[in-house]
Formats: structure tokens, sequence, C-alpha cells
């Protein structure tokens, strides 16, 4: 049996003492086929994203797996006095923006230490909450898929479904009851992308990869609705916003 992340002292543990008991009492959280996360060695985690109380679901279902829920964040945020600090000591991992020669040696240099460390990290293909009007995933980035195809990292697709009852989409506050709100978290397959392996600089191909990725979340998604997704995936170029959701003048 593999050793679980979280037998071992971090700071992982003081923030786990405050924050599990409060998200169990809001949420019952059920996790469906879990296993299929790996239980050593880097992954790269990509779930659907329609709420901003997503996260701390997508942690919990991960921190019970005996993994430690690693997430990408702004490099802003680590120049933040204490913010920052707790970011370094979790081991998240910081994103800047640069040019795209830039952003390929900082995905590489992340891949390796991903796979050097034998941590996972979990990333939203989606970038920002769905703009999707029936909370369907919209289309991806291609930034879950450069850090897999990169370190020839498992890629494992996520989506859960309840969140929203607790917060809504742009939703301001919790909605605290009935406690204990329903929330299914239904893990998938890693997305195939042997054949993908070492042409991430071929044109296409980032396309093509993300494509499979937000193929197998939205199936994941249509499996705990029970309804099927729209045949064309939402996007938001075509639709007029802009990243924030608002329309564009």
């Amino acid at each position: 049996m593999a050793a679980s992340e979280r037998s071992r002292p971090s700071m992982f543990w003081p923030l786990a003492a405050i924050v599990v008991p409060i998200l169990s009492a809001i949420a019952k959280i059920t996790a469906i086929h879990d296993e299929k996360l790996p239980r050593q060695g880097a992954f790269v985690l990509a779930p659907n994203h329609y709420s901003e109380f997503d996260p701390l679901i997508v942690a919990l279902a991960v921190f019970r797996t005996g993994r430690l829920p690693r997430f990408m964040a702004k490099e802003s945020l680590f120049r933040v006095p204490v913010v920052g600090w707790v970011l370094k000591k979790t081991g998240m991992i910081p994103v800047a923006r640069t040019s795209s020669t830039s952003a390929a040696k900082q995905t590489m240099a992340q891949s390796r230490e991903l796979v050097e460390t034998g941590r996972g990290v979990i990333v939203y293909p989606e970038g920002t909450l769905t703009r999707d009007p029936h909370l369907w995933p919209m289309r991806g980035k291609s930034g879950a898929v450069r850090l897999a195809l990169s370190g020839d990292i498992p890629l494992i697709p996520v989506a859960h479904w309840g969140t929203q009852q607790i917060m809504g989409r742009y939703q301001k506050g919790l909605s605290l009851w009935p406690p204990r709100k329903p929330v299914r978290v239904l893990f998938g397959d890693p997305v195939d992308l042997s054949d993908l392996k070492g042409r991430a600089g071929e044109p296409g191909v980032l396309i093509e990869a993300t494509d499979r990725l937000m193929a197998a979340i939205t199936a994941l998604l249509e499996e705990l609705r029970g309804e099927q997704a729209p045949a064309e995936r939402w996007n938001p170029a075509q639709h007029g916003q802009n990243e924030t959701g608002r329309l564009e003048p």
C-alpha cells in the first residue's frame, strides 16, 4: 500500500484540522472511483468549475485519498504577506503571465518538479468559472495538458455536482440550510495522450489534447447529472464574453 502524504507532518495538518470539520458539516461529499487517483507519484487532476466553492470540495475529496491537494496559484499571491508563506509551505505552484517561450520553460520546470517530488497538482482547464448557462464545462485551455505532456504525467479528469446548492455561480455568501448538502465527485480514467507524447510543440496537438480532456470531464458530469451535455461546448469568444463573463462592449 502506498504511503499516505497525509501522514507526513506539514502545513496541511493545522489547515486540515480547521477546514475539514467545517466543510464536512456543510457538504456530504461522496467520492466515486477515487481509486483512479494515483496513490503515489505525480498526477495532474483536472476538474470542472462552476462555483467559487469548488476548490474546497475537490481538495477534501483528494485529501481523503491520502494525497495532498495542491493547486496552481497566481504568482502575485506568493508575494502577499502570510498568504504567500502558506502557499509556499503547502507546495502550491506559482503561475506567472509570461510570453509563450517563457511559459513553455515554466511548464517544463513545473512538470520536472512534480515528477521529482512525486506530487500532484489540481488544474482547472477552463481557467475560470464556466460561462455555460447550464453549468456544463466550456471550452478548455491548455495548461493542464501542457503539464501532463511535458512530464509524461497521468492526466486525471474529475467532475463534481451539487456544489451549486452551497454556493451558486457568482453568488455572494453560502447557503448553509439545510446542512450537509450532497455533493458527488466522480473520478475518471487517465486521458490517453500516448499518441501525443513529445509532440506538444506541433500545431494542433495541444488543442486535440485539451478537447480530449474536456470531453472526458463532460462525460463524467453527464453521468453524475443523468443528462446529456450540449453537442457544442460553450465558447465565451463566440458569445461576446471576456474572461470575467461580462459582455464585451
